[in-house]
């Protein structure tokens, strides 16, 4: 699963760098297209005003350089620089005909200015086909001292009319924009559905891997029980009644995991905490798993170096983290030594796992704790089980607001370590969540 979950998120990761690409040549395109708009609409406004001074005569001497004439102090506003005051309602009707013959049709507000007062004499507001908000004030029109009368024209609603040029343009790339999000969903749905039956799948694998063969040997031993004169051999029936009573066991532990998995999946764990010595709890969960340590023949190394290892946590919980740990230290491990250890780091009581068996890999270091999840050699899987052990304990440590790490090298084992906050003042209804 790990080869085909890479390839699956080297393809999400393409195709959502292609989207990304995408859209940032939409939007450096559409900013090229409003900076071509508003440099087409200055120009406009600048043909206009030069159609006006030939229709009104506004500066003596017709060889002049006009383009000298006009001035754009801001974006909005266009000066036009005349000899003398014309009259007002001749200069609003022929400088509409002009901004409709250039195709500017956004209202304008035209003002003559008076230098003797410096101020505005008077002001007309022109009404064209795409006007916003008609009005006469003006005191919206801002004001330029100069030392001559001049035209002011001031578009208020310069900005949107530009954007409203761009309709067209605005609407292919929104409908562009919802493709390409709709695109990017479709492909995290589908990872998401091939990830979940990939997942289905494995599980369903491991499940009958695990269950197939002790089932077999149930099946094998119940046979060999019920031949004819079995009971005149006791020693053959009991090995094989051991055997039976062994892989029974075996099938309960696994449908038990199962159990517990399942019980943590639930959206608040109940724990039932209580203050326990945690160096008491390992002992109990180191007798428990006795006679497992003796088939083995196991040696296990205990150091109880914190000076106070009380805790208040859900002890039954924590003593299944303790078995998880310890099981898989001896399944992972062809002649095991597991050293077990406490000790007090800050506020934290710190249980360390170590063993000496086969490691992990560290680019598999992060993905253990996963559902389902087991290491990988090639297209084999070593460890057995199904992926669930280390789920589980990650979940109860989680539940606790503590932390779980692993240290490990390939064939240098492992060490797990568990952080429980050791001072945490437990009270009934009152979350404990964001204590760190």
């Amino acid at each position: 699963m790990v080869i085909r979950s890479k390839t699956l998120r080297l393809g999400i990761l393409f195709s959502t760098l292609l989207v990304a690409i995408i859209i940032a040549v939409q939007l450096f395109w559409l900013q090229k297209e409003y900076f071509f708009e508003e440099k087409q609409f200055s120009t406009n406004v600048s043909k206009s005003i030069k159609g006006l001074y030939e229709d009104m005569h506004l500066v003596e001497g017709h060889s002049l350089n006009i383009e000298k004439l006009i001035e754009t102090p801001t974006n909005d506003v266009y000066l036009a620089r005349v000899d003398q005051m014309p009259d007002i309602d001749t200069l609003r009707l022929t400088l509409s005909k002009e901004l409709v013959a250039f195709d500017v049709f956004t209202d304008c507000k035209v003002a003559i200015y008076d230098n003797a007062s410096q101020a505005y004499a008077t002001a007309k507001y022109i009404d064209l086909p795409d006007t916003y908000h008609p009005s006469s004030d003006n005191n919206d029109i801002p004001v330029f001292k100069k030392d001559y009368p001049y035209i002011a024209l001031f578009f208020p609603h310069r900005s949107q009319y530009i954007v409203k040029q761009m309709f067209s343009w605005i609407v292919s790339s929104g409908i562009l924009l919802l493709a390409l999000i709709g695109f990017s969903g479709s492909i995290f749905y589908l990872y998401r559905q091939k990830f979940l039956y990939e997942t289905q799948r494995d599980f369903v694998n491991n499940f009958t891997h695990e269950f197939k063969t002790p089932l077999s040997v149930i099946k094998i031993a119940a046979d060999v029980l019920q031949q004819p004169f079995i009971n005149e051999k006791p020693d053959k029936l009991s090995r094989y009644a051991g055997i039976i009573t062994e892989q029974t066991a075996y099938l309960q532990q696994q449908v038990q995991r199962l159990l517990e998995i399942a019980f943590t999946d639930q959206e608040d764990l109940p724990l039932v905490k209580e203050n326990f010595n945690a160096d008491e709890l390992i002992q109990q969960a180191i007798a428990h798993l006795q006679p497992l340590i003796e088939e083995k023949k196991v040696k296990i190394e205990t150091s109880f170096r914190a000076r106070d290892a009380i805790i208040h946590a859900d002890r039954s919980h924590l003593f299944l983290v303790l078995i998880n740990l310890i099981e898989n230290a001896v399944k992972y491990s062809r002649q095991p030594i597991i050293e077990i250890s406490t000790y007090q780091k800050d506020n934290d009581l710190c249980i360390s796992v170590k063993d000496n068996g086969m490691g992990i890999a560290k680019e598999h270091q992060k993905k253990i704790f996963e559902r389902f999840y087991r290491v990988t050699s090639g297209n084999l899987h070593p460890a057995k089980g199904f992926g669930l052990g280390l789920n589980f304990v990650k979940k109860i440590v989680d539940a606790h607001f503590g932390k779980i790490e692993v240290q490990s090298e390939p064939g240098k084992g492992s060490t797990f370590i568990i952080k429980i906050f050791k001072k945490y003042n437990y009270e009934p209804g009152k979350s404990s969540i964001g204590r760190r």
